[in-house]
């Protein structure tokens, strides 16, 4: 038994806690919806149960199961006349963005298909992602799956991503380059800040058909679909090929999708097609990279999306792991930059 300092009640406490995780994470996102925490935050005192239930028309009952929990879990506290008020926990769990996007994509996207983690693990493959719908990866059915699931992976997707562009831009452009290839283009939305930075360049999308489809729309839409192109592509085929001529290839948060034996596949078939020239850009959130221990928390839950939901072989790599992949793939690591708060872009050259 690990020889780490603590009190056999406070690990028992801890325990009860992981025991009971999805009652305190199903009572915060019930609080969330019905509005308590705001009603709670917005008087700016403490407010009574009676109170709440007449401003919000909940029962008596169910607010009381709901904030009798939540003041066990520290969401919410009693004042001395037994009023309630938002602790920090509370505030941060209603109010902090990036609390915002975990909650609603686990509640979302990860909820009831990581039941099925245990039956993952055994298989290797995602048996979560049955729960909405009968495909080998989450990418195949991203474009058809629910709205709102889709709202909360995108804005999960978005928030880790879109923080890093403006810096990542300017570097990228210091060199002028004239084509780039975006690999895993999602919605379109790098592609499109690419030829809004810069009027010249061409930026070629390379995805499955359904996001492939939707971020050519959104190109056309803004009147961009005589600079932004693409081709589909499936990662998982026998023999995937790009064609040569980029001057970068752009791969952002895209190589945690894979495994590292497919991770390897893509970073080789990458190698043909670029010349002496040729940039390849890794951007990505590596666990052994991170500042503070929340930051690394939440990329080893994101983890077992991948596990359960995504593709049930892939999960966020330490830089390490990314590094040593780079050296297989004959690439060589030019520039290694920390760029916001949770990411590193490796760029690469050819060997």
């Amino acid at each position: 038994m690990s020889k780490k300092p603590i009190k056999a009640v406070e690990a028992l406490q801890e325990a009860q806690k992981i025991a009971f995780a999805p009652f305190i994470f199903q009572t915060t996102v019930s609080l969330r919806k019905l509005g308590v925490l705001n009603y709670i935050f917005d008087a700016k005192r403490g407010v009574s149960q009676n109170e709440i239930c007449n401003a919000l028309s909940i029962s008596e009952y169910g607010l009381s199961v709901l904030l009798e929990i939540a003041e066990s879990a520290e969401i919410v506290s009693k004042d001395e006349n037994e009023n309630y008020e938002l602790t920090k926990i509370g505030y941060f769990l209603n109010y902090n963005k990036m609390t915002e996007v975990n909650l609603n994509f686990t509640q979302d996207v990860c909820y009831q298909g990581l039941f099925h983690l245990e039956d993952t693990i055994r298989s290797g493959k995602p048996q979560g992602l049955k729960e909405f719908g009968d495909w080998n990866t989450i990418y195949e059915g991203l474009s058809q799956l629910p709205i709102h699931v889709q709202q909360s992976w995108f804005a999960f997707d978005h928030f880790y991503s879109d923080e890093i562009f403006g810096d990542a831009l300017k570097i990228i452009f210091k060199n002028s380059p004239k084509t780039i290839f975006d690999i895993g283009g999602n919605t379109g939305k790098f592609a499109m800040l690419c030829c809004e930075f810069n009027q010249e360049v061409q930026v070629k999308i390379f995805d499955l058909p359904g996001q492939l489809q939707k971020a050519l729309a959104n190109a056309k839409e803004k009147g961009l679909e005589n600079r932004i192109s693409g081709q589909e592509i499936d990662w998982l085929s026998d023999n995937p090929q790009i064609s040569e001529g980029a001057d970068i290839i752009w791969m952002s948060q895209f190589l945690d999708c894979f495994s590292k034996e497919e991770i390897l596949k893509i970073l080789s078939t990458s190698v043909s097609a670029m010349n002496d020239e040729t940039e390849l850009i890794i951007i990505e959130t590596y666990t052994d990279r991170q500042k503070f221990g929340n930051a690394k928390f939440t990329l080893e839950a994101t983890s077992l999306y991948f596990t359960a939901m995504a593709n049930g072989n892939s999960k966020m790599y330490k830089s390490t792991e990314l590094i040593e992949l780079c050296q297989k793939a004959d690439l060589i690591i030019d520039q290694d930059i920390a760029i916001g708060e949770f990411h590193t872009m490796f760029i690469c050259k050819k060997k």
